[in-house]
């Protein structure tokens, strides 16, 4: 049996070695590739504007903390820091070295109700993010009367492949087990695939990081699905 891993990189080879490490036989089929965003560039202008700094992933410390270092800029450090979750917050208090307030489980919900997100009214606030998404956590920090800002600091850049041929590839290793962690990346998976691979998919465990995703496999004909409650390398080897 094998599990197929689509996470870009680096963390994609990373939780196959993780995977490999605990016995697990792990294929990596990355679906899309990390860009810098648009929004890099206002970093120098607008970095010491905001009071709250929420940031959606990892993506988005990496390339901000490549962009500062080029520019010689600093990390504010007057403002609060929020992320999506915890291994977002380990790698943006590692860049920082500021406190980073995360919520247990990794998704919009859980974020907002942090007491560091209640009291808003008035603030800038800025949402650093891919091309798209965590429109909820921009609709309510404005309702809550948050001056708020998105900013694309990576992009997501789906890469198509041949969906016959990699299905007769997954299903001659017993592929069993697929690790997918945004819905948008389920959505591209499934429409890369032949109309005959839904039966194979209706056997595969799906291993996905939140309830909102878990809906949209189910509506998509997944039958298994595992709530990893993280997107995590480690959270998804121990849910594996």
């Amino acid at each position: 049996m094998a599990i197929l891993v689509t996470r870009p990189e680096p963390q994609g080879e990373a939780l196959c070695q993780l995977l490999q490490q605990h016995g697990h036989h792990a294929l990596h089929h990355p679906l899309i590739r990390i860009d810098a965003g648009m929004d890099l560039a206002l970093l120098r202008s607008e970095l010491s504007s905001y009071e709250v700094i929420v940031v959606a992933s990892q993506h988005a410390v990496s390339w901000v903390e490549h962009t500062l270092q080029a520019e010689r800029l600093s990390w504010p450090t007057s403002a609060i820091y929020v992320a999506i979750g915890q291994k977002t917050a380990q790698v943006l208090s590692k860049a920082s070295q500021q406190l980073v307030h995360y919520p247990d489980i990794s998704d919009s919900e859980h974020l907002l109700a942090l007491p560091a997100l209640q009291s808003v009214a008035g603030k800038r606030v800025v949402i650093w993010r891919g091309n798209g998404g965590r429109e909820l956590i921009y609709q309510t920090l404005h309702q809550r009367g948050a001056n708020v800002d998105y900013r694309e600091m990576y992009q997501r850049r789906p890469l198509p492949f041949d969906g016959e041929t990699a299905l007769a590839r997954w299903q001659a290793a017993n592929v069993d087990t697929l690790i997918i962690t945004s819905g948008d990346q389920l959505a591209f998976f499934c429409s890369q695939l032949p109309r005959k691979a839904q039966a194979w998919t209706r056997t595969l465990r799906l291993l996905i990081p939140s309830q909102r995703i878990a809906e949209q496999a189910r509506e998509l004909g997944f039958q298994h699905t595992v709530i990893t409650g993280s997107a995590a390398n480690r959270d998804l080897v121990a849910a594996v």
